[in-house]
């Protein structure tokens, strides 16, 4: 019996893109209209694994997905890097000049600015995914609508695609995480993503960065996000790197000693792979 993975968007999306990437095509895609949604499916052990986006190199942080991975407390159990290829797609036969309206996810549109400023008398309009506004064209039959999306939904919608590569940033990627309700244990795991919180005093934070420091442990990413409720207090969110285990378990004890519910949230295999 095939995994089931569970994904925001509709199928063709980047999310199932990064599916297929990390887990190979032989899997069933369960696709949902929310990153909720997704957590809540794995959480009822509907699904095996989710894959879900949690930074862009553009957009940066995708805060709400932390407060995610924060309530839910699943496990990370790996990673997975996706360069981010942005494409105009039409019906076939459809040109430039015909449309007026172009919709996709924000942060395509976003990843697409310079592009669109270009463009006169067209409407640009956020929607809920980028392959999920192709399957709607190829679905409505619309003529004066273009889609931003991956090649992936132009090949499954049958849309055609009129300008290949319109996002500004050619290196643009964005990273996903792997999350299971099982703790997946690697031998050779040399990269942890970690949570904890710190005293409310000078130097607190530093304090526990030095613990890192001391060890040769590489912080590779730091996130912070308010404790709900409580004013001035911060969860953070560390994604470390190491070459020795032993320099990341002697980090990890001293680490222990300086900061407020500490959680190890994966230790998986460092994969930065485009």
């Amino acid at each position: 019996m095939s995994l089931k993975i569970a994904i925001q968007g509709a199928k063709a999306s980047f999310h199932e893109e990064a599916a297929f990437k990390y887990f190979g095509r032989e899997v069933e895609i369960v696709e949902c209209d929310s990153f909720k949604k997704t957590c809540e499916l794995l959480k009822q052990r509907k699904v095996d694994y989710i894959v879900m986006a949690i930074e862009n190199s553009i957009a940066g942080s995708l805060l709400p997905n932390y407060n995610l991975l924060r309530d839910y407390k699943f496990h990370i159990t790996g990673e997975v890097y996706l360069n981010i290829q942005q494409n105009l797609m039409v019906l076939p036969g459809v040109k430039l000049k015909d449309i007026k309206h172009i919709e996709s996810h924000p942060i395509a549109i976003r990843q697409c600015e310079e592009f669109l400023s270009e463009l006169e008398g067209v409407r640009i309009t956020e929607g809920s995914d980028t392959a999920a506004t192709a399957k709607m064209i190829a679905e409505r039959k619309l003529t004066d609508t273009a889609a931003i999306a991956g090649t992936l939904a132009a090949e499954i919608y049958g849309l055609e695609i009129l300008e290949k590569r319109i996002e500004t940033n050619k290196k643009n990627a964005t990273r996903f995480l792997v999350l299971s309700n099982e703790v997946v244990e690697y031998k050779n795991a040399n990269k942890a993503s970690l949570s904890f919180q710190t005293g409310n005093t000078v130097g607190s934070l530093a304090t526990i960065l030095q613990c890192f420091a001391e060890q040769n442990i590489n912080l590779s990413k730091i996130q912070s996000m308010p404790v709900i409720g409580k004013r001035n207090e911060y969860d953070f969110f560390v994604d470390v790197e190491w070459k020795k285990q032993s320099d990341y378990e002697a980090a990890i004890r001293k680490v222990l000693k300086h900061s407020i519910n500490f959680n190890i949230m994966g230790e998986y295999i460092k994969n930065e792979k485009l």
